[in-house]
């Protein structure tokens, strides 16, 4: 499953397409408060890439720019808010939520922690390194392993679809989403993120379905921006 866990789609391509929107518009409200202009926010550029990426409307993307920049008279106040602790079998995993009320998030993600383990700040992310995750492809067949080199990034890996999964320092996430177009690579998505140092291995396909299916009712939260698990394969 890698470092970031993602749901099995579905539901609707329509509503799939709605929730990611969703996730990104978020995305790009909080890093615009640092400033609209995206050659001077580096947080904003990786969000506006993104969200391109996945053919976001360009008026739905100058919407959240204006709103999380304060420039459309509009208040936005999105918080950060990350959540420990233990799918079924122990299997360890990070909640990350973007919400505009904590105390409704913390009690509704609570409640879907319950098949689990809700744990305190600290009681997991000691087995995660917080890292740059930088999702990219390329048609041309270019090393990956040269690339991560000279693209200064610190590792990389398989990702979904036949993508490489690039890991670098959380401060050189955006240069080296810059210089990898340089080495063949076309960015797809770029954030901080977790990656787990001892992902569990031994559960059967029956446990296994478990963990999914209690992952699955963690990501469908509205609230809900990542999930990272600490799960091989």
């Amino acid at each position: 499953m890698g470092a970031q866990w993602k749901a099995k789609p579905k539901e609707a391509a329509a509503n799939a397409r709605g929730k990611i929107f969703g996730r990104l518009v978020k995305e790009i409200m909080v890093a615009a408060r640092n400033g609209a202009d995206p050659d001077m926010n580096p947080k904003l550029r990786l969000a506006i890439h993104q969200a391109k990426k996945a053919s976001m409307p360009k008026d739905t993307l100058d919407r959240a720019i204006k709103k999380g920049a304060g420039l459309s008279g509009e208040t936005v106040n999105f918080e950060r808010t990350t959540y420990e602790g233990f799918a079924p079998h122990q299997v360890p995993l990070i909640v990350e939520c973007l919400t505009d009320n904590v105390n409704r998030t913390v009690a509704e993600i609570r409640v879907l922690f319950r098949k689990g383990q809700m744990g305190s700040s600290g009681s997991v992310t000691w087995d995660f390194d917080h890292v740059g995750l930088i999702e990219a492809s390329s048609d041309s067949g270019a090393d990956p392993e040269l690339a991560a080199i000279e693209a200064g990034a610190q590792d990389f890996d398989e990702a979904d679809e036949g993508n490489t999964l690039f890991i670098t320092e959380p401060t050189d996430l955006d240069l080296v989403s810059r210089a990898l177009p340089e080495q063949g690579f076309t960015v797809n998505s770029a954030k901080l993120g977790y990656r787990p140092k001892n992902p569990v291995t031994s559960l059967t396909p029956e446990q296994l379905e478990e963990v999914e299916a209690f992952l699955e009712a963690i990501d469908n939260h509205d609230d809900v921006q990542n999930v990272y698990v600490g799960l091989a394969g």
